[in-house]
């Protein structure tokens, strides 16, 4: 069964900053995309950001400039740094890994971490 364990979430007051961590294995990061959704309280699901195994990334329109996100396939983990962090980012933030091919897609997610910024 594949497991991503995210860590680094917490309480962090407006403007401040938190590093979001992922881990897997290396089956997953050696052909998966990476990347954070996050889910605040009433709200759907959404993307916030995503890096492909050749370094390509995406971001959302409402944290690009603020969040950065990496992957280090050796460590097979994935970051998420998040600055000038804003009340309107808390949020459960989730990992997810996705890979599609001939035979199909696949995606998998981790348990989340809050994050909680206070104003």
């Amino acid at each position: 069964q594949v497991q991503l364990v995210e860590s680094g979430g917490g309480l962090v007051q407006s403007g401040g900053s938190l590093r979001l961590s992922c881990t897997g294995s290396r089956r997953i990061f050696s052909i998966y995309t990476m990347g954070w959704y996050r889910q605040a309280p009433g709200k759907e699901r959404e993307l916030v950001a995503s890096i492909t195994l050749s370094g390509t990334t995406n971001y959302a329109y409402s944290v690009t400039g603020r969040f950065t996100i990496a992957r280090d396939n050796a460590k097979n983990t994935v970051y998420l740094q998040m600055n000038s962090l804003k009340p309107e980012d808390t949020a459960v933030y989730y990992c997810y890994s996705y890979y599609s091919d001939s035979k199909g897609e696949y995606d998998y997610w981790g348990q989340g971490t809050q994050v909680t910024v206070s104003s």
